[in-house]
């Protein structure tokens, strides 16, 4: 198998434009992909079902989808993103045998864009955790340091970008999943605006609607690219967004002209911003005003606890639906210990919730929704940290001793007897919010829940060597200012060029 010496120079529009020039055969690309993760994956552990023959097909001559990424190598995050005849376990053992019959509808429009999907990335288990470590596969690495967490839920994705294995992978973000891998692994994550792209067949609102895909990747114009190819409207979707006057990538040449940017840095749990992470928002500021821009400090007056615990509250009402779907229709045997415990925990909580217990969450993201839109009435976008604390290393967030009772004791039959109260059912919820949430504490929650769209973008690396990005908030469906802020930033302060230091083909 041949070295494409320059492979990672490219991007994805770079290597599709060398495939339409002839420059280079795409089965010679795909081979550069395959060899870097069989020399790669099993130090970073990013890659958990390998489709090369699939692809090898897809790739066969010159005679390919007629895409911007036409025979560009690429990997689907192994979860929601159901690829037909390809197993997806979505990081559990509870899911292995499980391969799904059909694409979903945001796999279509990959394929329809000319990707070559040469595998399947790690996550964790049903994508419920900011840190890639399930039982099922074990823990993907970040590639700027092997000891460390690639961040999650789609931490495997974002680690192979990062490494250079493909040029751009695909991803979910329902808290934070994109942006925080992204920000851990020094890319470029974007989470598009509810109803932007397509969460079909396999969920109707994902999740209370706080969760969308897109793509990690390297480059902004590929985020872009990819985000003009998929966008559009979904048959039976409960959200529908304006197509945007122009192309995506047609924005990126445009200046965003004098932006009006708050800077704000919310705490919640009682928890302080690590000195890093408030530094990489303090040099953001500082770039952004040498380029003209305003930016003041303003609070958008949220509470960040009480987006986190309302968050929760809606992803544990719809986690036991969920799971009890899977077991009705066969994909799951049982709800036990095949499930891990904190999601078993979840789950269990889930079941125990009532309508009035429900109805407030959507009552509540409607109120923040209005909220954000009436605050950014003052300012084009929003700055904060991506996380609280820089990366962590691999193992260091598992639950433990008094997590641990605590999470048994929900599941036992005590536990249930005290669910019947409502004041002890919200203690339990944020105890859970405090284990597997405060240890990073992502700020990236609101725009999940408000359904705006946001980014993280690799502009600060610690005095470890480990990324630590940064976020903008957008108002809701312009994702074209946060393209051209993007595109500015990339120009002023390029971060394509570097490669990690904690792995090497």
């Amino acid at each position: 198998m041949s070295e494409i010496l320059d492979y990672e120079k490219y991007d994805g529009l770079g290597l599709a434009e060398l495939i339409r020039k002839k420059e280079v055969k795409p089965d010679e690309i795909l081979e550069e992909a395959i060899r870097r993760i069989e020399k790669l994956n099993p130090k970073l552990n990013a890659v958990v079902h390998k489709l090369y023959d699939t692809a090898a097909e897809e790739t066969a001559g010159y005679d390919l989808p007629d895409g911007p990424f036409s025979g560009v190598p690429f990997l689907l995050k192994d979860v929601h993103h159901a690829l037909k005849g390809a197993p997806m376990c979505y990081g559990s053992k509870s899911m292995k045998d499980y391969i799904p019959s059909y694409d979903a509808e945001i796999v279509r429009r990959f394929k329809r864009a000319g990707v070559a999907i040469i595998g399947k990335t790690n996550t964790p288990e049903f994508k419920l955790s900011a840190f890639t470590e399930p039982a099922a596969f074990g823990p993907t690495r970040n590639p700027w340091n092997l000891e460390y967490s690639c961040g999650g839920s789609s931490g495997g994705s974002a680690a192979a970008v990062a490494a250079g294995i493909v040029p751009m992978a695909s991803g979910t973000d329902e808290g934070g999943s994109i942006r925080i891998p992204s920000s851990y692994c020094g890319v470029f994550g974007l989470k598009p605006s509810r109803g932007r792209n397509p969460v079909g067949p396999d969920f109707n609102e994902e999740w209370v609607g706080v969760s969308t895909s897109h793509v990690i990747t390297r480059s902004v114009r590929d985020s872009a690219a990819m985000l003009d190819a998929t966008t559009g409207p979904e048959m039976g979707s409960p959200y529908s967004i304006e197509r945007n006057r122009r192309s995506f990538l047609e924005e990126l040449s445009e200046d965003p002209g004098q932006l009006k940017v708050a800077l704000h840095q919310p705490s919640a749990f009682g928890e302080k911003i690590h000195h890093e992470c408030l530094q990489a928002v303090e040099h953001a500021a500082a770039l952004l005003e040498s380029l003209g821009h305003r930016v003041e400090r303003a609070d958008p007056g949220y509470n960040e606890e009480e987006v986190d615990l309302t968050w929760l509250k809606g992803i544990m009402g719809h986690l036991a639906v969920y799971l009890d779907a899977m077991v009705d229709e066969g994909k799951i045997r049982m709800i036990g210990n095949n499930i891990e415990i904190q999601n078993r925990t979840m789950y269990q909580i889930g079941k125990r919730m009532r309508a009035i217990d429900f109805i407030p969450v959507k009552n509540k993201m409607r109120e923040l929704g209005m909220q954000m839109a009436r605050f950014m009435k003052e300012y084009d976008l929003v700055l904060t940290p991506v996380l609280g604390k820089p990366p962590v290393k691999v193992g260091s967030q598992e639950p433990g001793k008094a997590d641990q009772f605590s999470m048994k004791l929900i599941l036992s039959w005590v536990g249930k007897m005290l669910s019947l109260n409502s004041w002890i059912t919200g203690f339990l919820i944020k105890e859970l919010v405090r284990t597997a949430i405060t240890g990073q504490l992502p700020f990236t929650m609101i725009a999940n829940m408000t359904g705006q769209p946001a980014m993280s973008v690799p502009l600060h690396w610690t005095s470890d060597g480990l990324p630590c990005g940064v976020q903008f908030i957008g108002r809701y469906g312009d994702e074209a200012t946060l393209f051209r802020l993007a595109a500015q930033l990339e120009k002023a302060e390029p971060w394509f060029h570097k490669q990690p230091i904690g792995i090497a083909l």
